[in-house]
């Protein structure tokens, strides 16, 4: 196997056919969750003291459900194509209701808001690395079986 641009813009039939810079750019993103978040959500999970405010819990555990689910992600990412079609519309829906209307007003920078926008701007790392195509045929275009 050689590694050059070339190859990279192949597709891959180990993957369905799926481009492997789209399965590269997967696996990246599925690294940076299990990694990245995954230490910050599991920390805090396990070293939490007293009892939780139960709607604080629930984004915790999410997140690190979140971030557990990416080591799957890493080893079979079109399997857990969904994790991150969740996350893509999950980050943009915050932005836009949250986030945009703060920044429009001009009243995001210094806001609680401020540290999340900025993370969830990183959202464009996922939009890039989905198979766009792949999702389309068999996600909406696909008939379900009968």
């Amino acid at each position: 196997m050689t590694f050059g641009l070339k190859s990279i813009l192949e597709r891959d039939a180990r993957h369905d056919g799926v481009l492997r810079i789209n399965v590269y750019l997967m696996r990246l993103v599925f690294i940076l969750m299990f990694f990245v978040l995954g230490k910050a959500t599991w920390t805090r999970i396990l070293t939490h003291q007293g009892s939780w405010d139960p709607t604080d819990a629930v984004v915790w555990c999410v997140w690190t459900a979140f971030a557990t689910l990416a080591g799957l992600g890493i080893i079979r990412p079109l399997n857990m194509l969904p994790i991150l079609l969740l996350e893509i519309f999950y980050k943009v829906l915050w932005l836009i209701i949250v986030a945009y209307p703060l920044w429009s007003a001009g009243k995001l920078q210094g806001s609680p808001a401020e540290g999340i926008a900025a993370a969830f701007l990183w959202v464009i790392l996922p939009i890039v690395a989905v198979p766009w195509g792949y999702v389309f045929v068999n996600y909406i275009y696909k008939p379900a079986a009968r």
